[in-house]
């Protein structure tokens, strides 16, 4: 019997008699899930789908102690387990209350999840990190011995919040993020900046969270003995609401200025905390006045971060706000260049390279998210990497990255660059100067759009799918040996994708 948590009790299942205790325990766990999906289901109707996946759906379920009454539910996260705690406890309480024999919910992170860098104090009251330093080679080498290992070494990174993969070496610049990646460079620099805060402006995905690393990396080359913590907005927040609560205010404060670089990524998740907003505005004036630097990033500009207060705003902006604009196509095709040079085993197609550089276009990450994808289920199938098989598996990439570009406006734009009467389109005439430019229309319909062979066909006077797939392989050899024919194609993309 399911019955929902909204209308009554679930009837308990009775385990028979003779059932192990091990049977037993996977029958409770069973009820407790099938309890836990009817709960979801009443909480997205009240709380809507956005907040739902959100906060909700990131929710495991612990154990129940039957004797107590107490289920643990966890989160990822100590922020979002707080967030969660604040303004979900008492509703997700009344709900088991109602589904079962609850009488506490305890919410907390989960066990065992990665843990964030530590500011605790040493005994000498000086910030406890070890002091690794990056060779000319690039390797991460530990102060202990020069024979540390590489796996030491990777850990020292990680206890202050670097990652060993993201350096200025690995960062591929272009036109719309040279101003940061310079800026970014001359932060970690030997000499003192001529700006302070940095602060780096991008959407998700285009490089911020990167560059930050990268100067955590050459900051510590260049400064061997440099204290430096990176940390996110949110853990600021949870390490400040703990200092608070343990009343260790004075060590919070001495941790936070002790520190000659200071990055703090994802600013705009302070928004609305006036008292961390308060001890951020004092750490960053202690910091500055000492000539410490401090690096900060977030999705928006200082000016853009509604609920924070006018003395905060003027310090963020107050150094050099660097943006990164959305990557064009020919960063995007330097990134996956870059990339592909990791696999040297694989062979990808230039035009395969151009299909998602041009079709992916959100963000970097995405990007090089598709073709790790598309590479590993080409070595893991045996198969070969090819167009076809980059439209198979990245149906969701794609479909959320392209423009929805009609045939109607790829027929439109088509006869306007050839000069031809939009009425050829569908016409049996054969004439070359008709075929082509219809041809072209063809290949850029199944380039541009999600249309199968057959609608494409439709589209163009009913004709056969055969007849499309034929335009479609002539225009992709004719881009490879006529130039002609290539700078139209380009041309017409660049037209339809404005």
């Amino acid at each position: 019997m399911t019955g929902t948590v909204w209308g009554g009790k679930r009837a308990e299942a009775s385990p028979a008699k003779g059932k192990s205790g091990h049977a037993a325990e996977d029958q409770d766990a069973l009820d407790l899930a099938a309890d836990w999906a009817d709960i979801c289901q009443g909480l997205k109707k009240d709380l809507g789908p956005q907040l739902f996946n959100q906060w909700i759906r990131p929710i495991q379920l612990g154990a129940f102690n039957k004797d107590s009454g107490t289920l643990e539910l966890f989160l990822p996260t100590e922020f979002s387990a707080n967030w969660v705690a604040d303004r979900f406890a008492d509703r997700l309480t009344l709900a088991w209350k109602i589904a079962r024999d609850v009488r506490h919910v305890r919410i907390s992170a989960q066990p065992g999840r990665r843990a964030m860098p530590d500011l605790r104090l040493a005994r000498d009251n000086t910030p406890t990190r070890p002091a690794p330093v990056l060779g000319d080679s690039g390797r991460v080498h530990g102060h202990a011995t020069e024979g540390a290992s590489a796996a030491t070494d990777t850990l020292a990174l990680a206890s202050i919040g670097l990652d060993p993969s993201l350096t200025f070496p690995t960062f591929v610049t272009g036109t719309s993020n040279v101003l940061a990646f310079n800026a970014a460079q001359r932060m970690a620099a030997l000499e003192a900046p001529q700006f302070s805060p940095l602060y780096l402006k991008a959407a998700t995905g285009q490089g911020k969270t990167h560059l930050m690393h990268a100067i955590g990396h050459a900051f510590l080359a260049n400064h061997p003995r440099a204290r430096i913590f990176y940390c996110s907005a949110e853990r600021f927040m949870v390490e400040f609401v703990q200092a608070l609560r343990q009343n260790q205010m004075i060590e919070f404060k001495s941790r936070l200025r002790g520190f000659d670089l200071l990055l703090v990524d994802d600013i705009q998740f302070i928004i609305g905390k006036a008292s961390a907003q308060e001890e951020l505005l004092y750490t960053i004036d202690a910091l500055l006045a000492e000539g410490k630097r401090l690096v900060f990033a977030a999705d928006r500009s200082p000016q853009a971060l509604d609920g924070v207060e006018q003395r905060l705003l003027s310090r963020l902006s107050m150094g050099l706000v660097a943006d990164i604009i959305p990557a064009d196509i020919e960063l995007r095709r330097s990134v996956l260049e870059h990339r592909l040079a990791r696999f040297t085993s694989v062979d990808v197609p230039g035009d395969v390279i151009e299909f998602l550089a041009r079709t992916i276009n959100r963000n970097v990450r995405e990007l090089v998210g598709g073709l790790n994808k598309l590479i590993a289920y080409a070595q893991l199938t045996g198969q070969a990497v090819c167009l076809q098989l980059a439209e198979e598996q990245l149906t969701d990439i794609l479909s959320a990255n392209r423009k929805r570009i009609t045939i109607d406006e790829i027929q439109r734009t088509v006869c306007q660059f050839y000069r031809v009467d939009r009425q050829e389109m569908s016409s049996k005439r054969r004439a070359r100067a008709v075929v082509r430019p219809r041809q072209v229309a063809m290949y850029l319909s199944k380039v541009l759009t999600p249309r199968s062979y057959p609608e494409i066909g439709r589209k163009f006077g009913g004709r056969d799918h055969s007849t499309v797939i034929h335009a479609v392989r002539l225009i992709e050899d004719l881009r490879t040996r006529d130039a002609d024919i290539d700078g139209d194609v380009r041309s017409l993309l660049r037209q339809l994708e404005s």
